[in-house]
Parts: C-alpha cells; structure tokens; sequence
C-alpha cells in the first residue's frame, strides 16, 4: 500500500486519546448530575461509619454541593492520591470482589468529581490534632490560592471528611446545558437523600440550601426503617404499612414439605434474606415508590419492580400504584457489583427464583389482611344558603361615613343630637354556629327503616331515635384501691379543650365505616374523628365506672368457652413466639379463665358455669349491642394480654380488652353493598354512643396525635374567600 494516495475507503489511522480526555471520558460515565455525584459521596460517608450527614446545596448543586460526615475521616499521607483513578482502601485483589460488602470499591468516585468540578476536601481523623484541608483539579493536588503551594494546610475541623464541589461541568458546556432547572435538579438530590435516610434509619440525615434558616430534610438518629418512612413519605403512606421479613430457609422448608421423602438439601443452594416493607389495599399513588437495596446498595431492577407491579395489579384499581421498600441480602459471593459504572445494577444468582418468591409472599400477606378495598371520598354537605352580604371593608367604610355625617350635623346645629339606643350587635356570618340537632346530617341522606329491628340488635323494639334515651349511668360504690386510683387516673388524664369539643358537638355523620372516621362540629370549627379510638376510650371509662356493678347481656343458648377459644387460635395464623402447640394454648386460656370464675363473675357480671358454658357478659352501655362475631378473640386474648398477677394491672387490662371487643365495626371489611347490620351499626353509633360521648368520657390528651383532627374553621374559610 505504500506509495498510494490517500482514499475516502482507507481506514483512518488509531491515535492513543490524551490523558486528560480519557479521564473526562469517564467522568461523564459516573457523573451524569449532582444528584449521582451526591450518592457516590453518600456511600462514602457511610462506609466511613458515618452517623450525621449533613449536605448543604446551593442551585440544585451546581455552584455549590457539600457533604460533610462525622466518620472516620483520612489520613494526612493518603491525601496526596485521593483523587486519583482506581485508588481505594476497599481492594487489593481481584478476588476480594466476590467478598465486596462495602459502598464505593473502585476508587473512581472523587477522580471523576476532580475532573469535571473543582474539589476541595477537609478531613480530620480521631488521631490527628488538627484538620487538613487540600484541593484538587483532573485528580492532583492544585493549590488553593495562587502562589500558595498544593500540600494539604492545616485548619481547624470536626473529626470526620467535609467534601465540596464547586461548579460542576464547568468544563463540559454540554453536560451542563442537558441538566434540568435547579429546582429539579435539587428535588432529584432530595429523592436520593431520602432513599439512603429511610435504609439507614440509625444514621441523622440533613439537607439543605445555603442561605436558607431551616432544612428541607431532617431525620433523626436512633429511629427505625417505619418511622423514618413515616417521617420522609408522611402519614398517609406509613399507616397503611405492612411488613413481612423472610428469606431462603423459608423457600427451602415448604419444598421439604412438599416434596416429603426428598428431604436433602443441594449443596450449592443460594442464602439470601429480605426484609420488606409495602403499602396495603387501601393505599393507592399515581406513581409506584420502589425502593431497591441489594446488600445495602440502592440499586434498580426492572425486572423484581414489574413482578411486584404483577402482584398489586389484582388488588389496586387502575392506575393506581403502591409503596415498596425491599431490603435484599444476598451472599457477596454469588452478586456481581461491578457491571454498571454507577453500580445502578447488580447481577445475581437465581434472580428470577428470589423475584418469584418475593412477589408470591407480598401476595399471601396482601391477602391475608384484607378481601376488599377501602375508597376514600369527598361528601358534599348541604345546608341553608347564606343571606347576600357585602364585603368587610365596604361595611366598614359605610359606617365610617355614616358616623362622619352625625358628626357634621351636631357640628352645625352647635347642639349634640339627643343619643339613638344602640343598636343590636349583629353576629358575623363566618361566626354563626349551626346548633339545631334537627338539621339534616349525612346519615338523613341514607335513611334506615326501623333499625334497630334489625338482627336484634337492641331491646329497644324499635322505637324512634327521637324516643331513645340512655338511662343515667352512676357510678358504682367500690372500696378497692386499685380501682380508685384507675378512677383518678382518668381524671387526671382529662385534656380539658378536648372533652370541651366532646361535650358539645353537633354530630355531622360517618364518613367510613370500615376506617371508623366521622365528622362533628364544634362552634365554628369541623374535625375529623376516629370514632372507633374514641368508643374504645369511651367503654373503658364506663367499664370503670360500673365496676362491680355490671348489667348482664345473657347469651341464649350460652356457648361453650373452649370452642369459642379454638376458633380464635385456630385463625392465628402463628404461634412459634409461645413455644406451644395450639391445644396447649387453648387449654391454657381455658384453665386460666375457669380458675377465675368467681372473680369474673363477681366484679364483672362475666358468669361461666362450671360446665363451661358462657351465660352472660358485662352490658356496658344500654341500648348498644356489641359485635359478638368477635367474642372469640375477645376470650382468647384474656388469657395472654390480661396481667393477672396484679391486681391494678388485672383490672385495667381487662378492662381494656373488653372495651376493644365493644367497638363498634365489623371483623373484617367487605365489598359487598351495605347490608342491614351495617346500616344499624351506623345507627348504634350515631344515636348511641356519640351521645354517650358527650356525658361520659374524659377525654385525654392522647386522642389528640390523631384521632381528632381539625380539617376547617369558618371563618378561616371565610378569609380564604375574601381574597378570592
């Protein structure tokens, strides 16, 4: 070929890229935004021990991105390299990456960081009198100032590593072009932050801009992965959590039982363990939250989110999508790290085997909870229309110049016109308070013939709402001690405020029925209560206060107590944590509520012959018939939950359990249109127990975290429509 001249079709020739591009090169492949050079740093921290982090961002981390960790810092003779490719404490052989169980391992993070933004570290560990601040460009010391030279200085520091980035892509016009606004750039931070903060619940996270008085992000040390979930992703998805954790032992013992005689285990089977927490039913998102970490390394896998998607996709409606977070941990010898340059993806043996698993026990423990869906829903409430009436400050100005005018004319006349009576003050519309019980509720919308016909549900035979009146309840006479001071107890407990609001609210109606959520009114405000939480408090309290002198609710015929018991356990679904076989539980509650008949009959109007059959239970509340669906775990839980080795303890334990058996509501939730029992439960609740609210409970300051919650004021209301 020598001698030919030069053709479009010759191959052009291959030239060895300069150092400095290849550098950039891959740079660009760790570093796509701040928010990925954000989690290479996070994974630093970590792997330094690191319990507080705090980052401070300033134009979605473009000007500004500092982190700065309290671990265990670096050393003054390893600063010169730091930011140099493939330099790192984590490898010295090829093989140490089949054991790998920490963060960052190939040394690339801060090289990359170095050649694409200005870096600058401070770094103090527990050794060292002072700290060392040093900085960097393309992976070597520069110094920091001009003519200063590029050796670390001394400076003052906490122990631990402070890194800052400053201006990234600044020499890649082009990367930096491609990045979104700052706002989102900074919210992508936040979402990374809040991934790593909710899988290190023991480790205090921080966040924000500079110049700004309060964080964006804060999470306590010391907590635990649902409250950190709670705090982060907020209330409405942290109550609706269900947690399961399992792994391979799980998967290896139901094949032994199916396979039977096959009872050897493959030599080679993989271990793994997950721990997960997900949303259930009643929960429902416009975009699927899925949080992935495979040996506490937050990864993502198309694959395992389809196959959970698979699994809520017979239990949510269309559209809707749920919260996951999944914690994997797999044996470091059968996880391949090293196949993204982000580590974004792992490989692993038997992936499709562990996602089948997953995704099969998500499903059995959605199933186990509930058959339905609850939907949430807005009610409309009617009422009067309000008179037309012009706005606030023209009323104000009428009457300055009316007062003007008077003014004028005395000032004429040169004698004081004879004094008018005053005239009635006129009440604010945004300050009328509806309190006619007679004007229409919610459940006057849904009307009920003859309620409480229905079932038997009272000994009322059915007579009017407007009839039903509860009987005054006393308070019994008792010289027990402990009772006594359970009694002063409630009285101590009493939030004043919020008994006020009990005492004298308008009853609105029922919101859920499965979710125990009704509305009342108080003056001019609405809340929104948990009438389940508030009965329970409310039957504990009557409990209480007729102790020793209960009326009977008889059961004809009276059942047998060991039956109802072996019901109940025998729908517990686990009892490994007793150490006991389920007989053995049963007859255990059995003996324990036998051998305090007399007590139970005596104090409680709780009788059970010697036979064993349940004649009567306390009645704490005329006119209100509890649930007896649940009798059969109100039994079987007398036996563990009640302490009867002391008798305070005794007393109000018990108590305790019966008043959760009287709340009102049904076992389980169904789908199915309202039945009749349903609509006399809403009746039973309505005009029994919200009145006996009002005259009975003291109501303590607990209920107040959230079981009443204001949702609207009138006349704040009134001022939101004044600016419109």
């Amino acid at each position: 070929m020598d001698g030919q001249t030069d053709t479009p079709n010759e191959p052009l020739p291959i030239r060895r890229l300069q150092e400095s591009l290849i550098n950039r090169i891959a740079a660009g492949e760790i570093i796509h935004r701040p928010a990925s050079a954000l989690k290479e740093l996070l994974e630093n921290c970590l792997d330094a021990g690191s319990t507080s982090i705090r980052v401070t961002v300033k134009d979605g981390g473009m000007k500004l991105l500092q982190i700065q960790d309290n671990g265990c810092g670096i050393r003054r003779s390893d600063l010169p390299i730091l930011a140099e490719r493939f330099t790192t404490s984590k490898l010295s052989t090829f093989s140490d990456l089949s054991r790998i169980t920490t963060y960052g391992f190939r040394g690339e993070a801060l090289a990359s960081i170095s050649h694409v933004a200005h870096l600058s570290v401070v770094t103090k560990t527990k050794t060292e009198t002072c700290a060392w601040k040093a900085h960097y460009l393309d992976g070597a010391l520069v110094e920091g100032k001009p003519g200063q030279t590029v050796e670390p200085k001394p400076c003052a520091g906490n122990d631990g590593t402070t890194i800052i980035i400053e201006d990234l892509f600044y020499n890649t016009p082009t990367r930096l072009s491609a990045l979104r606004s700052a706002s989102e750039e900074y919210s992508r931070i936040l979402d990374v932050i809040t991934k790593y903060a909710v899988h290190n619940p023991k480790v205090s996270f921080v966040c924000k801009k500079t110049g700004s008085p309060s964080p964006d992000l804060s999470t306590p040390s010391s907590s635990e992965v649902p409250q950190a979930i709670r705090l982060l992703y907020g209330h409405s998805i942290a109550k609706d959590l269900l947690h399961v954790t399992f792994s391979s032992k799980n998967k290896a013992s139901q094949d032994q039982d199916m396979e039977g005689e096959e009872e050897e285990e493959a030599p080679n089977r993989e271990t793994w363990t997950a721990d997960a927490h997900f949303t259930n039913a009643n929960y429902q998102s416009k975009k699927m939250i899925f949080l992935l970490f495979i040996n506490h390394r937050l990864v993502e896998s198309s694959r395992m989110k389809r196959a959970l998607e698979a699994v809520y996709s017979g239990v949510l409606p269309k559209g809707a999508s749920p919260f996951i977070y999944l914690s994997l941990q797999i044996n470091p010898r059968d996880v391949d790290v090293n196949v993204h340059p982000t580590k974004k993806e792992v490989h692993f043996l038997n992936e499709d085997g562990i996602t089948d698993q997953i995704s099969d026990t998500l499903q059995r423990s959605l199933a186990s909870q509930s058959h339905s869906r609850v939907f949430e829903y807005q009610t409309l409430l009617t009422g009067g229309l309000a008179e037309p009436e012009q706005a606030t400050s023209k009323k104000r100005k009428g009457k300055e110049r009316a007062r003007d005018e008077d003014e004028n004319e005395e000032n004429a006349a040169g004698e004081p016109k004879p004094a008018a009576p005053a005239p009635p003050k006129k009440t604010l519309s945004q300050y009328k308070v509806r309190t006619s019980l007679q004007d229409r509720t919610l459940e006057s919308m849904f009307p009920v013939a003859n309620p409480m016909q229905i079932e038997g549900r009272s000994s009322s035979k059915g007579k009017p709402a407007d009839t039903l009146k509860s009987r005054e309840i006393k308070e019994s006479e008792c010289f027990l001690t402990s009772v006594k001071k359970l009694r002063q107890n409630a009285i101590k407990g009493k939030h004043k405020q919020l008994s006020e609001i009990l005492e004298k609210h308008t009853f609105v109606g029922i919101v859920d029925l499965n979710k125990c959520l009704s509305l009342i009114q108080h003056s001019t405000k609405l809340y929104l209560v948990n009438h389940g939480t508030l009965a329970e408090e409310l039957f504990y309290q009557l409990g209480l206060r007729q102790f020793g002198d209960f009326s009977r609710l008889k059961l004809q015929p009276p059942p047998p107590l060991r039956t109802l018991v072996e019901i109940a356990v025998e729908l517990e679904e686990t009892t490994e944590e007793s150490g006991l076989t389920k007989p053995q539980i049963v007859d255990r509650i059995v003996e324990t509520l036998m051998a305090r008949r007399d007590m139970l009959a005596e104090y409680f109007s709780f009788n059970i012959t010697l036979n064993g059959l349940i004649e009567s239970l306390p009645l704490l509340l005329r006119d209100y018939t509890p649930n007896l669906d649940k009798l059969p775990s109100l039994l079987m839980r007398l036996g563990p939950q009640v302490d009867w080795t002391s008798e305070t303890e005794c007393f109000e334990t018990f108590l305790r359990e019966l008043a959760y058996f009287y709340v009102p509501g049904p076992l389980c939730s169904t789908a199915t249109p309202e039945t009749d029992a349903e609509k006399a439960e809403r009746w039973q609740i309505q005009h029994v127990v919200f009145p006996a609210l009002r005259r009975y409970v003291a109501a303590p300051k607990s209920l107040l975290d959230r079981d009443v919650v204001q949702i609207a004021s009138l006349p704040e209301l009134y001022k939101v429509f004044e600016r419109c």
